[in-house]
């Protein structure tokens, strides 16, 4: 399995959060890519980059997108590789609509939803490490040093935290 990441946002207001799972998988040491294509505004131009995807060696995309929140599914119609959808708080509904839209896919046209926002965008790229990590060996030994760094993190907090009686 490859351990190249697709990030897609499907405008250039959407990149403070596709940032967010960059530097995550950045700690990671994990390869990706970054790129702003539209389902509705450049649907030709995300095709093509979704075909030759496997080419390039993309293992997964994290895809995010707000209000109808088009971009995942039309990315998961495309690829049987893995597909994280992002719903963004862009739209007046604060997210809602695009959670609705990506975690109501059509059966057989799976895409894994994250929360919406920031939560979601950090925790998509801690999930496509997880899934990356069942082929590669380094990204599993990434990932559990990554883990146990926030472990540590919340003993360290913990210890600062306790008052003595």
């Amino acid at each position: 399995m490859s351990s190249k990441v697709a990030v897609i946002v499907g405008s250039r207001s959407d990149l403070p959060y596709a940032e967010e799972a960059i530097a995550i998988l950045g700690q990671l040491s994990i390869e990706h890519e970054l790129r702003v294509l539209s389902a509705h505004r450049t649907p030709g131009p995300l095709e093509d980059y979704i075909s030759d995807a496997r080419k390039r060696g993309i293992g997964l995309f994290i895809t995010m997108a707000g209000h109808a929140a088009a971009l995942p599914g039309v990315v998961a119609a495309r690829t049987t590789a893995p597909v994280i959808g992002v719903p963004l708080p862009t739209s007046d509904l604060r997210g809602e609509d695009s959670l609705l839209a990506i975690v109501q896919m059509p059966p057989g046209i799976p895409v894994g939803t994250m929360a919406v926002g920031t939560p979601g965008a950090r925790n998509a790229a801690w999930y496509a490490a997880a899934i990356l990590a069942l082929g590669d060996a380094a990204v599993a030994e990434a990932l559990d040093a990554g883990r146990r760094r926030m472990a540590e993190g919340v003993l360290r907090d913990d210890a600062e935290a306790q008052v003595p009686a």
